[in-house]
């Protein structure tokens, strides 16, 4: 068995989840139920789902958790994309919310590139 707590990819994820967390703190109260439990769904399935696949026996089907944590790390971005846009997420934060997030997904993305999927 892996484990998910030495790849970077985790770690990162992990990063994010607490970022996101406190991110989405200030958000408008109507977006409780919107944004802001979308971005922290999709924060914490990119970290269970690199646990998750780290728990798997075969290498296709770790690479395939680490695929959906991709697919959800994507709409963690564009969701963060959409709360800075709406002016949701604090100046000062932004960008380095944006970075971190954009770091993370390259990180998992060389890494099932590592792995041999394409």
């Amino acid at each position: 068995m892996r484990d998910h707590k030495k790849l970077r990819a985790f770690t990162l994820a992990d990063e994010v989840v607490l970022m996101i967390y406190r991110i989405t703190y200030d958000f408008p109260k109507e977006e409780m139920y919107g944004l802001t439990s979308q971005m922290r769904r999709a924060a914490v399935s990119v970290a269970s789902n690199i646990v998750e696949g780290c728990a798997r026996k075969t290498q296709p089907d770790y690479i395939r958790f680490l695929e959906i944590a991709l697919g959800s790390q994507r709409e963690l971005n564009y969701q963060d994309s959409v709360a800075n846009r709406l002016g949701y997420v604090k100046q000062e934060i932004s960008k380095e919310s944006e970075d971190k997030l954009h770091e993370a997904e390259i990180v998992l993305s060389y890494l099932i590139r590592a792995l041999g999927k394409p």
